[in-house]
């Protein structure tokens, strides 16, 4: 009989969350690797060197490599010979190590989750509770996997309920288009298949934990139906060309994972989740002896990458600029902005539209502003702001109209696409939308050198600040005629795709 002790959980879960929110699992760091030295889109290639930069500098500096440190996920499984030396349940335990984790002043993580979820929707402040998968196994230890996932993949969940004749391939071929780019890719993509509706989305999240290895697959050749269809899967998605951020190139995804388990003859039922570019992980074995030791990777084994500004960048100062200046920027075009921005999200956007049906004002001035759709960490120590990457911009879309007629807004920075509604508002106000890289949230942060909240305070992460950036790297993703780097792209690498293979 092996004894347990609260703490060891507690500090091994709080450890663990900490390690996660700044080291990549090198792994994945050689994947993007890979993909990098292979892109021939130069927009994408762009997007993984500042992927490959921030995952370096939030690992020297133990940062958080995304602004979003994500909610909690936890499979453990509990040796039938265990024995607990705790006066709480594995949950209480695991919840009390998220909370030290996210509170840690050293590095604090954004509290993202809410309670009540389905009414006042309100931040528990310290990001618990956790999701936590408990199974009983043979053997006198825990075994604790423990994954920080972003709301922006998270949301791109996808199920269905197939016939047992369909092709669980030509369904996820169909399907990830539709997911757009708000996950973030190049990521990884997590397929359940079986059991019942809810155990094949626990079988789709539990497969993300596993390392990647499809080029090791690819090399020695697949040997199970699962084996097979991982590979046909890969192949699909990636011929699709929607790329790294959705701009168009050759990888959107780095592995595929598949989980199956028996399920009833009538039944088909598959759940896929992707992973981010911010895929976080780790795995830790309890065997009564003490906490987890978790072994920080060395920094030599991230790849020396580099993101040169071209020649054809444009640089501009956002305060001396005009509408009519924004019309001359086109799509796909890079940018690097200077001078002041501000800053909103859902809530602040919500908040504003209630406002305006009540006939009060804005709260600020938006005139002729960029507004960032961003909800940063706290800043620690001489930091203006803690990372602050992009959220996802869809979102916003239904606030798109007030914001650019009403409140007069010149341009808004965000990540992956924008849908069709908010595209034609873009196209008739003559207003631009900017993309910054999902994944790149500490480099980003490096680009703001004052921030101050001028609104909503009490919202918190979703406050609005007044940021003045230096060199913020963005790519017009809509220009104001209205053309769509996140349709021309895609669309241009998947028929460049078609003929590599003609070839």
């Amino acid at each position: 009989m092996t004894v347990i002790q609260k703490q060891d959980v507690i500090s091994s879960v709080a450890d663990a969350l900490q390690y996660i929110s700044y080291y990549h699992p090198l792994d994945f760091v050689q994947a993007l690797e890979k993909a990098y030295n292979k892109e021939q889109s130069q927009a994408a290639k762009d997007a993984i060197a500042q992927i490959l930069i921030n995952s370096r500098m939030s690992a020297e500096g133990r940062r958080p490599i995304c602004q979003d440190t994500g909610i909690v996920t936890c499979f453990v499984k509990i040796g039938m010979n265990v024995q607990w030396d705790s006066d709480l349940t594995v949950q209480e335990m695991i919840d009390e190590g998220v909370r030290q984790a996210y509170t840690n002043p050293d590095n604090p993580l954004r509290a993202s989750v809410v309670a009540d979820p389905a009414g006042a929707r309100k931040n528990t402040q310290d990001n618990a509770p956790a999701v936590v998968h408990i199974d009983m196994v043979p053997g006198n230890k825990v075994e604790i996997q423990i994954a920080a996932k972003g709301g922006g993949s998270e949301n791109k969940t996808k199920m269905v309920m197939l016939n047992p004749s369909d092709d669980v391939a030509e369904w996820v071929e169909k399907t990830v288009p539709l997911m757009g780019a708000g996950w973030c890719p190049p990521g990884m993509l997590g397929i359940g298949i079986g059991g019942t509706a809810e155990k094949a989305a626990v079988l789709a999240k539990e497969s993300l934990m596993e390392s990647v290895d499809i080029h090791e697959l690819q090399e020695r050749g697949a040997e199970t139906a699962e084996e097979k269809l991982r590979l046909d899967i890969f192949e699909r998605v990636n011929k699709l060309g929607i790329g790294a951020q959705g701009l168009g190139g050759l990888t959107t995804v780095v592995d595929v994972k598949i989980k199956t388990a028996p399920t009833h003859a009538a039944s088909k039922p598959v759940c896929m989740i992707p992973n981010c570019a911010a895929t976080r992980h780790v795995h830790f074995t309890l065997d009564g002896t003490g906490p987890a030791e978790l072994t920080p990777p060395k920094l030599e084994d991230w790849p020396e990458v580099t993101w040169e500004v071209g020649e054809s960048v444009r640089r501009v100062n956002v305060d001396e600029i005009s509408k009519a200046d924004v019309q001359e920027w086109r799509s796909g075009e890079t940018v690097l902005l200077s001078g002041k921005i501000l800053t909103g999200r859902d809530a602040a956007h919500k908040r504003i539209q209630d406002m305006l049906a009540k006939g009060e004002d804005f709260p600020v001035d938006f005139n002729n502003r960029f507004i960032y759709y961003v909800g940063p960490v706290d800043a620690v120590g001489d930091e203006v702001v803690g990372p602050a990457g992009p959220t996802t911009s869809t979102r916003m879309d239904k606030f798109t109209d007030m914001m650019l007629e009403q409140a007069g807004l010149m341009g808004m920075i965000g990540k992956a696409e924008r849908g069709p509604a908010a595209i034609e508002s873009i196209k008739k106000n003559k207003a631009v939308y900017l993309m910054a890289v999902g994944g790149a949230a500490y480099l980003v942060a490096k680009a703001i050198k004052k921030a101050r909240v001028v609104a909503f305070e009490d919202l918190g992460m979703e406050a609005i600040y007044e940021f003045e950036v230096e060199d913020m790297p963005v790519t017009v993703a809509v220009d104001a005629e209205g053309v769509n780097a996140h349709q021309t792209g895609p669309d241009t690498w998947k028929v460049k795709i078609a003929e590599f293979e003609k070839a």
